[in-house]
């Protein structure tokens, strides 16, 4: 004779059991998996658990698949899909990308970044920075930083006729001690940054080549700017940073590095020093 054990009650048949487990409150009862649970909750917790079950546990709704399980998620409820949780309201979601190490996230702008210092670049920038860094020049531009400062003289934008080359020669003559520029490569590269200028003959059927590095421009003029950037000039400036070493064709690279403070190297007195007398003295340069 059927008997349920967990009720200490006999059933005229089996057909008899099933419809007792069907109604009563003291069964709880999972038909994919045919698992009986004496509570509700204890069978909530086995559709959450289990990965068989697609179970949205906030509507008690069951889905065909994990995608649309997680599509209704983001689209009725607060959540984070890459941490996988659900919070109550915006807010708290919103907290969560504030404070977990797992998410690069600007919380005044409610954006995400794809990482730390791409997040660092957008809190360097002006729209969280104050532009307190002026040109010395008197072109009526200022900057959130240093290094936007020295890229805009490299860059040559400013109304004084500055440019890079400008900057690298009052650098060599600068930094006698070799504490941000590399005294050897120095000596290589010679006193003055060299200029490579293509022709005509450059064009090798398909557009015009650059030869140092077979890249390729649909213009000659497209192939001369690439020649004059700094991407063939040799990397005279240097991180001294003990773990670091990082090498860097242009100032505003390096002053960007260290403002970044990834390697720790603006606690070095003589970096710091150097920095400070260095771009403190920008107004001195001159054709």
């Amino acid at each position: 004779m059927p008997y349920c054990t967990r009720c200490d009650r006999s059933f005229s048949s089996m057909r008899a059991l099933w419809q007792h487990e069907a109604d009563s409150s003291n069964h709880h009862i999972c038909d994919d998996c045919d698992k009986d649970f004496p509570t509700w909750t204890g069978l909530k917790d086995h559709w959450v658990q289990s990965p068989r079950h697609s179970y949205c546990q906030y509507c008690d709704d069951h889905f065909p698949d994990s995608e649309d399980l997680e599509e209704h998620l983001k689209d009725s409820h607060h959540y984070c899909s890459s941490c996988r949780r659900v919070f109550k309201n915006d807010f708290g979601l919103k907290e969560h990308y504030r404070l977990s190490s797992a998410h690069q996230y600007c919380s005044p702008c409610d954006r995400h970044f794809q990482s730390a210092s791409n997040l660092q670049t957008h809190l360097n920038s002006s729209i969280h920075r104050p532009k307190e860094v002026k040109c010395p020049f008197r072109c009526g531009m200022a900057f959130v930083s240093r290094s936007a400062l020295v890229l805009h003289l490299e860059a040559g934008g400013c109304s004084s006729g500055i440019d890079r080359k400008t900057v690298n020669r009052y650098v060599r003559q600068f930094d006698k001690s070799g504490v941000i520029t590399d005294p050897s490569r120095l000596l290589t590269s010679g006193s003055e940054d060299v200029t490579y200028m293509a022709t005509r003959a450059s064009w090798n059927g398909r557009g015009y080549e650059c030869y140092l590095c077979d890249n390729e421009y649909s213009t000659l003029k497209g192939l001369n700017q690439h020649l004059t950037s700094p991407r063939h000039q040799e990397k005279v400036y240097i991180c001294r940073g003990p773990s670091c070493g990082c090498r860097f064709v242009a100032l505003s690279a390096l002053v960007q590095h260290i403002e970044s403070e990834k390697c720790g190297v603006l606690k070095y007195r003589a970096v710091q020093s150097t920095m400070d007398s260095l771009l403190g003295q920008m107004g001195r340069l001159t054709m």
